[in-house]
């Protein structure tokens, strides 16, 4: 009863929302990059929309089903198949004993999921199953999925499948917006460095991992060339003293002493983890108020 990788794939991780609460021991929340895609998953399934999840970040990978359960395939647009028969990304598939699932070339964005029903029966650590390899933390023997490796699952045999509705498939563009709140250190920037920040439009590059992101563009100056190094949240903009912006991201260290003009949202940080080098980035400015809602409003819609 489990799903079993059948070949030396780049990077599949077990992923689910992440570890909380452990900051203070310098432990990293870690856990989905697009919470948007591990949501819809798990939903899909019936399953708890805390349940894990395998996250793919390079094409061609190889399971093979040694029982039966119901699979949903999320994220990023790939080549998919089950038993060399095409499949459609957005939708649930019953699968049986002997299947070999496929994910073949990532067509657009960068990361594919894949949640069976009722998940991965594997033991959490510090209250997750999310893989942290710099904390050697989660998923199985804190690390990537190698070949050969077994994930435990309970049986399942589910008649109907669900697909999600084309107007909920998210597009992956070449152009981003990406809204912002403006932090406490915002008055270490002055009006014409903002005005630039929320003015010009920057590029992402390849220094992309679960860590952070480094954009490149018109330089950002700040007034101070560093702080004490203090907590920092999922979506913080870092501004380094080359001006070039970092926005630290799931796996993202928990202290930092780099000055910080705000946060992206963090609702806007799933659609940038799907974004590929080259995308054209831009910020907007939102409210507090405003933020909170859209972000209530976002998980409101899974409930």
């Amino acid at each position: 009863m489990s799903l079993e990788l059948m070949n030396n794939a780049i990077f599949v991780t077990l992923q689910d929302k992440g570890r909380f609460g452990y900051s203070h021991l310098g432990v990293t929340i870690s856990g989905v990059m697009d919470e948007y895609a591990y949501l819809c998953a798990n939903k899909m399934l019936g399953n708890s929309l805390e349940e894990n999840i395998l996250e793919i970040a390079f094409s061609n990978v190889v399971f093979k089903v040694n029982a039966p359960t119901q699979i949903a395939i999320t994220g990023a647009i790939c080549e998919f198949f089950i038993n060399d028969i095409p499949k459609k990304c957005w939708e649930t598939y019953n699968v049986k004993v002997g299947d070999i699932i496929k994910i073949a070339k990532i067509l657009e964005g960068n990361r594919v999921y894949l949640g069976v029903s009722g998940g991965f029966d594997i033991k959490k650590e510090f209250g997750s199953n999310s893989t942290s390899i710099k904390e050697n933390l989660g998923g199985i023997s804190g690390d990537k999925l190698k070949k050969g490796d077994i994930l435990p699952f309970k049986s399942y045999k589910i008649s109907h499948n669900t697909r999600l509705k084309k107007e909920f498939i998210p597009s992956f563009d070449s152009e981003l917006t990406l809204r912002v709140i403006l932090g406490y250190q915002e008055n270490n920037f002055n009006e014409e460095e903002k005005k630039k920040f929320f003015s010009n439009t920057f590029t992402l590059t390849n220094d992309f991992n679960k860590m952070a992101c480094k954009l490149k563009g018109e330089p950002i100056s700040c007034d101070i060339n560093g702080i004490i190094s203090e907590g920092i949240s999922f979506g913080a903009i870092q501004i380094p003293n080359d001006g070039q912006i970092i926005i630290l991201l799931k796996d993202r260290q928990t202290i930092g002493g780099y000055p910080k003009i705000g946060t992206v949202l963090s609702i806007d940080c799933f659609r940038l983890s799907q974004a590929r080098e080259g995308t054209k980035i831009k910020f907007e400015e939102i409210s507090l108020e405003k933020a909170s809602k859209k972000v209530k409003d976002f998980y409101l819609s899974f409930s």
